[in-house]
């Protein structure tokens, strides 16, 4: 049963900083963990599928048990059509029992017979409401998957798509925390440079914020620009005394 791999799994990206590093590595041991657990297969890989793209145009391999599945899988890229782009789009469990005679995609199912694929599963990588993508595994030999196979890979591709999912949640937080830092600093630096003019220069407060506005507009430049500059030309003025 999956059961006991799955959880090594779990249990080995429990408590993970999820970083792309990290996530990958995790990825690698599940689709390594899945191809044990499925004996008829001979390959296991991850779709990502990025959200902001045209629903059913491109992928991206990030974890692979070979060369055969990422050659397998950059025909459906190149392709824009197969079982794992159409699992993620249809967020169902795509089954092909005969790849050469498959009449659904027929310009894929040509080429990856030719690489000695005969049989694919594929399930959606599914979180609350957010589709990242699809696991799948290839065979070499017809009928090669069934209904045991099929609700072991959804399993395995249930676990996937929930760390996929917090890894974007990650790194969308660190943009955001980014983007709130770079304003922050702009602000602060804005501030220091009116606080500058005023004692240099007398001005008030609203008269300096006025000034660095009207070198910004003179010069086709950000006011934030003008004041870090102003800042570091004080700085070398007074180091250079």
């Amino acid at each position: 049963m999956a059961g006991a791999p799955l959880e090594h799994v779990v249990a080995r990206a429990s408590g993970l900083m999820l970083t792309d590093r990290a996530v990958g590595q995790v990825l690698d041991l599940l689709t390594a963990t899945l191809l044990q657990a499925v004996p008829a297969a001979c390959g296991a890989g991850v779709t990502v599928v990025d959200r902001d793209r045209d629903e059913g145009h491109g992928g991206t391999t990030t974890a692979a048990t070979g060369t055969l599945v990422e050659a397998a899988d950059a025909v459906q890229y190149r392709l824009a059509e197969g079982p794992c782009l159409a699992a993620w789009l249809t967020r169902r469990a795509v089954r092909v029992d005969v790849v050469a005679t498959d009449p659904r995609w027929p310009r894929w199912a040509q080429e990856v017979a030719a690489l000695d694929v005969a049989s694919v599963l594929s399930a959606p990588m599914v979180a609350g409401d957010l589709a990242v993508g699809s696991l799948k595994l290839y065979a070499h030999e017809p009928h090669a998957f069934g209904p045991r196979d099929e609700t072991t890979l959804n399993l395995f591709a249930a676990q996937g798509a929930l760390l996929l999912a917090s890894a974007r949640t990650f790194r969308d937080a660190g943009r955001l925390s980014q983007d709130v830092r770079t304003v922050l600093a702009r602000r602060d630096a804005l501030q220091r440079a009116a606080g500058l003019l005023m004692g240099r220069d007398g001005l008030t407060d609203q008269a300096a914020l006025a000034h660095l506005a009207a070198r910004a507009e003179q010069e086709r430049t950000g006011v934030h620009q003008i004041a870090t500059r102003l800042l570091t030309d004080h700085t070398h003025r007074v180091a250079g005394r």
